[in-house]
């Protein structure tokens, strides 16, 4: 049974998190250049490898003592946390897209610059930490691709104009302290237990 509390909490948190990555970033820049369709076509398979991934190494958590669980996604997410607000802000990256408008060019280079540069990040991390707090990986996984498609969404057809409107900092600090107080509930619990 599909939980929407777990899939709302998994979508603010993700969503809040990737939003001031490069990867919007990145979408709005193939987004200006191709057919706005097949970026996204590319852009979003990608993150639907990286969710059933994180899923799987959340999965993997929930086979440990409650407590260990509470503990790990606890410092995960304190640590999740002071990356955000630690971390300098991204230089625009120069992205060398393909010559041509075919689908399958267009919506591989989507895809492989997603895959690339998404892998290992905080949100695929978040994203395993969600699924062993919950131990809900459909409720998860839907809560995170549908914010990661939201966000690729934003970034390729109207990312600049919501960065001009809403501070990258104010996003990144506020992603933070949703982490913050998602790792002190664990941790707490983790001791209560």
């Amino acid at each position: 049974m599909i939980s929407f509390t777990v899939m709302a909490i998994t979508f603010g948190t993700v969503f809040l998190a990737e939003l001031p990555d490069k990867t919007a970033l990145a979408g709005l820049m193939l987004g200006t250049r191709y057919k706005a369709s097949y970026v996204f076509a590319g852009v979003a398979a990608a993150f639907l490898v990286h969710v059933c991934i994180a899923i799987a190494a959340g999965s993997v958590l929930t086979l440990l003592p409650q407590w260990i669980v509470n503990t790990v996604v606890g410092v995960l997410f304190l640590v999740g946390a002071l990356v955000l607000l630690l971390k300098k802000s991204d230089d625009d990256e120069e992205i060398k897209p393909p010559e041509d408008q075919s689908f399958w060019k267009v919506s591989g280079a989507g895809f492989m610059l997603i895959l690339v540069a998404e892998f290992g990040d905080i949100t695929q991390i978040m994203t395993a930490t969600l699924a062993a707090r919950y131990d809900d990986p459909v409720s998860v996984g839907i809560g995170a691709v549908l914010a990661l498609w939201a966000v690729a969404g934003l970034g390729i057809v109207g990312g600049q104009a919501l960065m001009k409107r809403v501070p990258l900092r104010l996003i990144t600090r506020i992603a933070a302290c949703l982490m913050l107080a998602l790792a002190a509930f664990s941790l707490y619990e983790a001791v209560a237990g």
